[in-house]
């Protein structure tokens, strides 16, 4: 077995994504991030695979919104060139 984990708490995904882990909370009570509920008490975990592939979601949407709305210099008006 590998030295990372198969399963990850919030705080864990938090820490990786750099945000709060209550922002990680939003994203899986969204829907955006796959979690399943454990134990007793519900204690969320995301699958290293699952916060792996929303990784790679994530930068095929940017790219797909960068693509869609490219950037403007802010003293170049639009339609200007």
């Amino acid at each position: 077995m590998s030295g990372t984990p198969r399963f990850l708490t919030l705080a864990d995904v938090a820490e990786v994504l750099s945000t709060s882990s209550a922002q990680v909370y939003a994203m899986v009570r969204r829907g955006e991030l796959a979690a399943i509920k454990i134990g007793g008490r519900g204690q969320w975990r995301v699958e290293a695979s699952k916060l792996e592939e929303y990784i790679a979601q994530m930068y095929t949407d940017t790219a797909t919104f960068v693509a869609e709305h490219p950037y403007v210099e802010a003293d170049q008006a639009p339609g200007q060139d």
